[in-house]
């Protein structure tokens, strides 16, 4: 299982700035730790925090409208896909099915997936605005692995940020981290890693089977010690 935002894709810096533009535009007022606590926030969530904590007058749904137009907008003029990202991609399609499970629009998922040339290496792909509570709960990876029909704990799933490591591990997945270095993840939140990452390029189908051998091994994540991290 896949992030998108922040793992496959340099985006968390788009999203922000668009969400600026929309927010000083309608009249609203930014806030500080406001990018914070949307990231791994499903759109409806998000755009409820910016009507309702940044004060923009307009609904919910205008606001999506208008913050997802000007995303795709910088998509179309430049793509930010991370280093490694087509690569690693195209490592693990070969041996395993693979889900993807986003916080973000399944309008920008397809996008992204089309302009990547990626869409045939996911076997399924679920968007935030398609389960019922965005991360760090785990219903978008639920909803992914139940797609491909496999039991979460059968699955790892990829994540940069806080949200997403929390959700992960409430899916009870073997977590891959490989933070975010504009918005690294919290101390507590990196903790739940299974294994940690410094880029794509090591994520390989060794390195999962091997954190997964060791998951296997050890008590409920309420406690014991995780494998030691590489890079």
């Amino acid at each position: 299982m896949f992030d998108l935002d922040g793992v496959l894709v340099d985006s968390e810096r788009a999203w922000d700035r668009a969400r600026r533009e929309v927010v000083a535009q309608a009249g609203g007022q930014w806030r500080e730790g406001a990018t914070e606590a949307m990231l791994g926030m499903s759109s409806p969530e998000w755009s409820r925090y910016l009507h309702e904590r940044l004060g923009v007058p307009l609904a919910p749904g205008e606001i999506d409208d208008r913050v997802i137009e000007r995303l795709l907008a910088s998509y179309a003029m430049e793509l930010p896909l991370l280093p490694g990202a087509i690569a690693a991609v195209r490592r693990l399609a070969r041996v395993w099915p693979l889900g993807l499970a986003s916080s973000a629009n399944r309008g920008v998922i397809d996008a992204v997936l089309a302009a990547s040339g990626l869409t045939q290496c996911f076997a399924a792909s679920v968007s935030g605005e398609e389960v019922a509570h965005g991360k760090p709960a785990p219903d978008v990876y639920l909803a992914a692995a139940a797609r491909l029909e496999v039991q979460p704990r059968r699955a790892a799933a990829v994540e940069d940020s806080s949200n997403g490591l929390r959700a992960a591990a409430a899916a009870d997945m073997v977590v891959i981290a490989v933070p975010n270095r504009d918005f690294p993840p919290e101390a507590d939140a990196l903790d739940l890693a299974d294994l940690t990452l410094a880029s794509l390029t090591q994520l390989t189908p060794e390195a999962i089977t091997n954190a997964s051998s060791h998951t296997a091994a050890e008590p409920a994540r309420s406690g014991g010690s995780r494998p030691p991290t590489a890079g």
